[in-house]
Order: structure tokens, then sequence, then C-alpha cells
């Protein structure tokens, strides 16, 4: 039997989160050859070192591409962009932030990656997402022939360069793997084959409903905070297309959790976009101010992440999660600001602008019954009840040989 050699990249905890029963459906399978490779916030101490992650699921990582500071300094030495904070209240010493350190990183990651591919020779790569670390694996895997199967195109979030990554790497890669019928034909608009677009529903929200959450008390103990139905989990990006300054759009939510005293507040770390460790700044003060309602943790990983959305009462904050998976679990949704505006979205979700008056009534009207009711009843249109074996056939019947060319298909 011939078997192909299939490499899956993952740079986050997020998107492992997602991969994570893709993976393990390919490697189950005798025609398939499978390995990873594991790039920058998991291999960072501050966001986690979440690599181990992946071990500890029982996947080895057969190769590591740093993506951090040091990894930066070392590719560029003195020239490396490491001085310069695009924030006006940044502090000296923010470098890692800069965009300028993000364009860096990238290209560090460039070279890592074409690396591992020289070392692995897949026959083909599987990508996810819109990240500019993903633009970085898609332009190696284009320059070096090897076919991309990418998840999650077509979909449209207009307050982050994520969005142009997006499209970007829809047109680096072969085969489009989408979570709506719409975000397919979004695809197909832009010249890709029909017979190469295939929408399977969000693997996210194929996973959350095949996870069995941990009990609440386990859940409470491993966070060290109670949780009931008033609790927020909030997770607050850089909206990386915002004029504004990401502390101000930090400062603006933390004053607005300050109307919701016996609210409990679950933070999680944004990415390491531009800015990020801003909002981790604020995010950290805020905890020590109230210690005994609230806790931040860099990354809940995707158990205890998936786990908690069946305990709290809703989600704030500006995360894909909050418009593609939450849903699927009956809570609502506050989507703060311009970073998710063009997704499609569920009735549970309530968006509002930015500012603190504007986000104290969505919070308010996330925990109160009417709310609570709609989001019970809400459907979620990226679901589908078999994503992950649509997933696994598409790559299965198509041939790496053929996927190595494309031609632009003109749809008019």
């Amino acid at each position: 039997m011939e078997q192909r050699k299939i490499t899956i990249v993952t740079s986050t905890r997020a998107d492992w989160g997602l991969l994570r029963p893709l993976a393990a459906a390919l490697r189950s399978r005798n025609d398939v050859v499978l390995s990873i490779i594991a790039t920058n916030m998991h291999l960072d101490p501050a966001y986690g070192y979440t690599v181990s992650e992946i071990e500890a699921d029982g996947f080895r990582v057969d190769a590591r591409v740093p993506m951090t500071t040091e990894a930066v300094a070392k590719a560029f030495g003195d020239e490396a962009d490491v001085n310069f904070a695009s924030d006006d209240t940044a502090a000296a010493g923010s470098a890692p932030d800069s965009a300028m350190h993000t364009v860096e990183a990238t290209a560090v990651g460039m070279a890592g990656v074409a690396r591992a591919f020289a070392r692995l020779r897949p026959d083909m790569v599987i990508i996810l997402g819109d990240r500019y670390e993903m633009l970085a694996v898609a332009t190696a895997a284009t320059i070096m022939r090897l076919p991309i199967v990418h998840i999650a195109g077509g979909e449209i979030s207009e307050g982050a360069f994520d969005d142009s990554i997006r499209h970007a790497i829809t047109k680096l890669s072969a085969l489009h793997l989408t979570a709506t019928e719409q975000y397919r034909q979004r695809v197909i608009s832009m010249g890709e084959d029909p017979s190469r677009v295939v929408n399977t529903g969000a693997i996210g929200v194929y996973n959350l409903l095949k996870e069995t959450p941990m009990s609440k008390a386990e859940l409470e103990e491993s966070i060290g905070l109670p949780i009931d139905r008033r609790t927020l989990l909030v997770t607050l990006h850089p909206a990386t297309m915002d004029d504004a300054p990401a502390s101000r759009r930090i400062l603006a939510l933390t004053q607005a959790l300050d109307v919701f005293p016996d609210s409990r507040v679950i933070f999680t770390y944004p990415n390491n976009d531009p800015d990020g460790r801003i909002i981790i700044r604020e995010i950290e003060a805020y905890v020590a101010r109230n210690p005994h309602r609230c806790v931040a943790i860099p990354s809940l990983g995707w158990k205890r992440y998936l786990s908690a959305l069946r305990y709290v009462g809703a989600v704030v904050g500006n995360s894909s999660s909050g418009i593609v998976e939450v849903p699927s679990t009956g809570i609502p949704t506050v989507d703060i600001g311009i970073r998710q505006r063009g997704r499609m979205a569920s009735e549970s979700v309530i968006h509002c602008g930015p500012d603190a008056t504007s986000i104290i009534p969505a919070i308010r009207e996330a925990l109160s019954g009417q709310g609570q009711q709609r989001a019970r009843r809400a459907e979620n249109p990226y679901a589908k009840p078999d994503t992950l074996q649509i997933m696994v056939e598409a790559i299965m019947a198509s041939d790496p040989a053929t996927l190595r060319s494309k031609r632009f298909i003109d749809h008019f």
C-alpha cells in the first residue's frame, strides 16, 4: 500500500485544539504517514509553551520552528527591531509587540518551516486559518511545490490584518475545506476550482460536541476560581486594523467589567499579535486588583476551554471562537469591536462597540434571562454532524500530484 506523507503545521493553542482530532484520524490510517510541525506561540514560554500539550495528546512533534524574540535576535542580530513599541502608552522593552518584530518573526518562521519541509518531504501540507505565521508556511510550501490544504478559508474578519492574510493563503492553497456554504461560494468566487472547495462545517464545533467536558469541580480546582452562570470567560485580542491603541480597548473592557462585581472573570491571554503584551499587562493588573473574583490563564488548553463553555454564563471579547464554536454551547457571546466584523454569526452573538458604554449593556443583555434564553434556542450556522469524516475523505480523495498545479477559474 502506497502511503501518503501529510504534514500538519500548528502555531497556537487554538489551532491545535481544532486540528487534534483531524491529526488523530489521519494518523490512524494505514495509508498515511503523519508529521507535525510546531511553531510560534507553541514554543514561547510567555504563552504557556503549549507544544507540551501536543505531546500530552500523544503526538510526536517532528519539527520545532521558534519565532520568539530570541529567535528573531539570533537571525537578525543588532538589526532586530527590539526597541520599537507600536502603542502610544507602551513602556520601553515592549519590543515583542511591534509590527516590525512580527514581520521579522514571520521571516524567521518561513525559513525554519522551509528547512523542516526539506527534511520531512511531505506530499501535502495542512494549515488552518489566517495568522501571519501561516502565511509564512503557505509561502514556503508554494515555493517548494507542496500542495496546501487550507481549513477555514472564505471567512471575513475586517478588523484584523488576518483578513487579507486568509485570502492570500486561499490563493496559495489547492484544496479548501470551508466552514459554511457561504464561505465555500466566496472561495470559489476568488477563482478556485469548485471541485476543490468543500463545505465541511467548522471543525471546532464538531470537536466541541464530541468532547467530554471536565466536571465543574475539576475545572474549578484546575483554574482556582468558583464558576457559576454569572461567570464571564474573557479573551480580547488586538484588533490589528483598529486605529485606536490596544491599551484603550482593554481599559474600556475592564471598566465595563467593574460594573459587574458579582461576576467572576476568567481571562485568557491574547495571541502574540502586535500589542498583545500590552493587553496582557492590563489583564494582569486588573486581576491583581480583583484577586477574589478574577484569574488570568495564558492558555486554558482545548479541554479546559471547552469545559468552561459548559459552565460559564457568557463569553466576552473578540475571539473567533465566540462566533464559531460558542453558539453550540447555548450561551451568549459578547463580540466587541471590529475584529470579527463580517463573519456569519448566530442569533446568540451580541455585537457591540469597543467603548465601555457599549460593552456594559451588551454584557447585561448576555447575562439577562432573555439573553440566556435566546442563546439556548439559537442555531449555529457553522455546525455539521459529520465534519471530521468529510475532511478526511476530501483530503484522501485528492491526488497530491494533481494539486500541484492550479488554474484560475473565471466564474462569469
